[in-house]
């Protein structure tokens, strides 16, 4: 695996951000089509009123589990990030450094750490900014 920097280190698993997307999207497509169908000629309406909320009932698990999945990873980050912070300076991180802030600061060596979480709170830096302002690279292969 290449060194992750960062202009790679966001991860795209292609069967789930691309192809199951896709098909969720035929899915609901196909089934509108056939509801407008069974709509026009009065026949199989309750079935294709069914397919067609199916569609919609996995659209919406598909992007609910990620959500939530991506929500316990960002509260686990932040507690790890906090941690980090105490262990090297023996004080709390500062209130105001939002969770993106957090997130984005993984990234930073313990070097450079402490001061770019300053930096963050100071100058309201975007996770964008923080990232780019990282010199020595710290790899999260872990995340998805």
């Amino acid at each position: 695996m290449a060194d992750q920097n960062f202009s790679n280190h966001t991860r795209l698993v292609p069967l789930y951000h691309f192809v199951l997307f896709i098909a969720i999207l035929a899915l609901i497509a196909g089934s509108v089509n056939n509801l407008i169908t069974a709509l026009d000629t009065g026949e199989g309406l309750y079935n294709a009123s069914l397919i067609c909320l199916i569609g919609f009932i996995v659209l919406l698990l598909a992007w609910f589990t990620r959500g939530f999945a991506l929500k316990a990873q960002d509260r686990a980050i932040r507690a790890e990030e906090q941690l980090r912070y105490f262990a090297i300076t023996g004080k709390l991180p500062d209130p105001k450094l939002k969770m993106s802030q957090f997130i984005a600061l993984r990234f930073a060596s313990n070097n450079e750490f402490v001061d770019l979480a300053h930096r963050a709170v100071e100058e309201n830096l975007s996770a964008k900014q923080i990232k780019q302002a990282i010199q020595h690279w710290k790899a999260d292969y872990n995340r998805v």
